[in-house]
This record gives structure tokens, sequence and C-alpha cells, in this order.
């Protein structure tokens, strides 16, 4: 168990960052949270942060805490729903204190998971974690493991694709689904010509209006191309630009619904999501989880009958795999503070048992490949199909790039989107950032540098007005200190 004492090692630790942070006049960030702690009575008290506010999936991590309490009655689980835009943030900050984070976690993966690692905010799990978990995870292990060692828990895959309403197609005279970029673009135009909204996007929160961005990059660059980006931050291959020209295109085919640059993803009826569960748009580009979000905003708040899935469109002329897809899965990491009984209820939610409630509350895939055949949505079941023929799956590219560079991505999306920018300015927009992370922020290996690094970048960071992102790097950097 990590007692009290690795806790007030760490704290010494923070203690002496709290103070260069002063020095630098770095803005500190307010409490968001507890973190797990023994009691003298020998209570443990764990806190547990997840994105899901409203429904059944908010009831089914309740419902989860309440039977892991009775089988340990020493154990009692805080839960903490936090709204799915605001989650990164405020996870960000609160990890920079032990005392305020929580002990367990939404871990997205990628570089947002490996920025956790590096900063000894998430404890590692590779010989904590059942091997029954590990066994029946084994599919979705790789998503939540960093140089080899495992630091998050998968709950679900998460493959993307479009999602449409079959209702929709049918009024329209659409029978087949399209399978290539012309096709696609000849069903927008007979739900335009039938009075039907094609397309819904969120573009609000950014992310859902950058995913068309994302696919095409999977369909225009080559496999080996689209992963030394991913490792490399190079864009150089003219592939990167034609994406931007193709999300062009389809801004050229107005398909998507009135005002979508103002319209929310995923919060109530007016949002995205909600213009699908209400056939007032036919199709929405989202990931795995779009059954479950869409059956909370539904009249009725169950399933939506005529929910259908295809996978995203190939392009002609486009260098990638046309059976390569995208996706992700939804992960529970462990802070390097929390008690050994936080590790224990990871374990207890990943077994088939709960991995099956965990599906039919949130209608999507669980991780857990035993419990599988309880999915029974047609449009999840299609969405397997294509999971299980896909010759790769890659992850969102802001949870590849980390929060900084992929949040400029989507941003040079969206700009581009309202007119703002152009194809270039979105490559451009992500090389600077990527260069302005390594300039900031390279890697150092004794106290002393660390020391001096998070001086500097402090103080830079605040002149950028991003206090937060400064206080996230000096704990990267006084772990890595600590490390040394």
């Amino acid at each position: 168990m990590l007692v009290k004492n690795n806790k007030e090692t760490i704290m010494k630790f923070k203690s002496v960052a709290a103070a260069l942070l002063a020095a630098v006049t770095c803005v500190s960030m307010a409490a968001c949270g507890s973190g797990g702690d023994t009691n003298a009575d020998g209570k443990v008290e764990i806190t547990m942060w997840h994105n899901s506010t409203t429904g059944d999936g908010k009831a089914y991590w309740e419902s989860a805490a309440k039977a892991f309490e009775k089988e340990n009655p020493n154990v009692t689980i805080k839960i903490e729903a936090i709204q799915n835009e605001d989650m990164d943030g405020k996870l960000q900050t609160a990890l920079q204190d032990p005392n305020s984070a929580p002990d367990i976690f939404m871990a997205r993966g990628g570089q947002k998971l490996r920025d956790v690692v590096e900063a000894g905010q998430a404890m590692d799990l590779t010989d904590k974690i059942s091997d029954t978990v590990k066994n029946q995870m084994a599919t979705a292990e790789a998503t939540g493991t960093i140089d080899g060692k495992i630091y998050s828990v998968q709950q679900s895959v998460l493959p993307g694709g479009i999602w449409y309403s079959k209702d929709l197609f049918e009024k329209a005279g659409i029978t087949e689904t399209p399978k290539t970029w012309d096709e696609f673009k000849t069903v927008v135009q007979k739900l335009k010509d039938a009075g039907i909204t094609p397309i819904a996007v969120g573009g609000k929160d950014a992310w859902p209006a950058a995913h068309w961005w994302y696919w095409f990059a999977l369909r225009e660059c080559s496999a080996d191309t689209f992963d030394k980006a991913q490792s490399d931050k190079d864009f150089s291959d003219k592939c990167w630009t034609r994406t931007g020209d193709d999300v062009q295109a389809l801004l050229d085919l107005d398909a998507f619904n009135d005002g979508f640059l103002t319209t929310p993803a995923q919060q109530g009826a007016s949002s995205s999501a909600g213009l699908l569960a209400n056939h007032m748009a036919a199709m929405e580009l989202m990931g795995g989880w779009e059954p479950g979000v869409i059956k909370d905003l539904t009249p009725d708040k169950k399933d939506m009958a005529d929910l259908g899935y295809f996978a995203f469109p190939t392009m002609d002329g486009g260098e990638g795999d046309p059976t390569a897809i995208m996706g992700g899965s939804d992960g529970m990491a462990v802070g390097e503070w929390a008690p050994e009984e936080a590790v224990d209820f990871l374990n207890f939610v990943s077994e088939k048992e709960w991995q099956e409630k965990y599906a039919e509350a949130f209608s999507t895939i669980p991780a857990n490949k035993e419990a599988q055949d309880v999915v029974t949505n047609e449009a999840l079941k299609q969405v397997l199909t294509v999971y299980n023929d896909a010759s790769s799956v890659s992850m969102w590219l802001d949870t590849v790039f980390g929060q900084n560079i992929g949040n400029a991505l989507n941003e040079g999306v969206v700009n581009m989107m309202a007119g703002q920018g152009s194809a270039q300015d979105i490559v451009k927009g992500v090389e600077t950032a990527a260069a302005k992370a390594d300039s900031l922020c390279p890697d150092r290996n004794s106290r002393a540098a660390a020391n001096a690094c998070t001086a500097t970048t402090a103080a830079q960071f605040v002149f950028l007005g991003r206090p937060q992102q400064c206080q996230f790097q000096q704990a990267r950097r006084y772990s890595a200190a600590r490390r040394a």
C-alpha cells in the first residue's frame, strides 16, 4: 500500500516547486477535489473522476462504487462526474497536488497519458492489475501502455466512423451507405434535395470539427507518413495540405447544420449529437461513444431505434489503407499517491460482470473481450465488424499529440472552417506549437537543470497567459528531477 509517508514525500517536492513557482509569478490553481487517504481508524477514502454526467452512465459508476463498498466496508468511494469538455483542463490542474487530485481518473491515452506518466502522476499498474483482467483486456491494452508498462486500464473500445439515421436516409431515397467519397457526396446531395440537413457538427467544442481533418489525413497519407507525423511532428508531406483541401471541399458542399461553429457537441437537444438523436440531421462523424450519448438525448431516453453506422469513405488517389480506422478507448488511471484499494476497485470494474454492465449502461463496446457478447445494438455490432477487419487503429490526433499541440490543430481546423485560415495554416500552426513545446521544455536529467527549466518555462507560460500549463510543466520537471 502507498501510505502517508509516500504522500508526505511527494508533498515535500510539491512545496519546493510551489516556492519556485511563486518566484516567477506563476499563478497557482485552486484545488478541485481531495486525494484518497487512509484514516487512523483504517477507513480508506478514494476519489474517482469520470465524464458521465447524466443518465445510465452516471448511474453505472455510482452503482459500481456501492457494490465495491459493500464487499469492502472499510472503503468509501467518492464519485465525481465532470463534463467531458471540461475534463482535461480540470484534471491537468488537479493532478499537480496529491491532496486535490482524484485517485482514479480518466486517461485518454497518447501524449496526454504520457504527459501524466512523465510527470510522475500515474501509478505503474503492470504488476498490480489482475491476470484475469490483463488476459481479457489484451486487445485494448496498448492504449494504456507507455514504454512497455501499463498505466491505465481500458473500459471501452471506441472506433470512430459516421453514424446516421436510417429513417432519414430512407426518406431521401438512399438505399446503400457510401463507401467512396464520390458516393458520399451523392448521399449529401440527396439529403439536401429532400430538405434534410446532411451532417451535424459541434464546432463550438472544436474537436468534432477537427475529426473531419483527422479522417481525411488517415485516408490521404500513407501509413508511414501518418506514423512519422505522430512520432516526429513531421508534416512536410503534401498529403497534409491535401487533407485541408478535402475539408474545404466538404465545406463547399454546404452539408453542415446552420450555425455549426457555435453548436456544442453533446450538451442538450440542440447539440450536434442531439440533432442526430432527434432526426434534425442525418449524419455525424463521431467515436464509438455515440450511441450512449444519443441515448441520453432522445425524447424517451432510449436507444435511437434507427441509428446506423458506416466506415469513413475511401478517398480516390489517397495513399492511406482504406481499411484503416481511427478511434480510442476510455481508460482509467490511478494516481501515484493513491491507496492500493484504488487498484482493487479498478480490477473490480474491469472484470466480465461489471464490463457487461458498463456496455449496457453506456451503449458501447466493452474493452473486456469476454463481455462483448452483451452488445446487441446493431450499429455497434457493425462497428465491431469494421474494427475487427481494420488493418490498423490509430488514436485521435489531438490525443496522440497531447493537449497543447492537439489544441493548436483543432483550433486551426475550426479557423479554416470559419474562413480565417487555409490548409497550409493548419499545418503551420501544428508545427509552431510542436516547436514551442520543444523549446520551452526540453528533457533534463538533473535536479538543477530541472529547476532552471521550471523557472524559465513558468515565466514564459505566464507571459503567454497560460498559468495552468506552466504549473503542469513545472510538475513534470520536478518529477524528472526526483527520479534522477
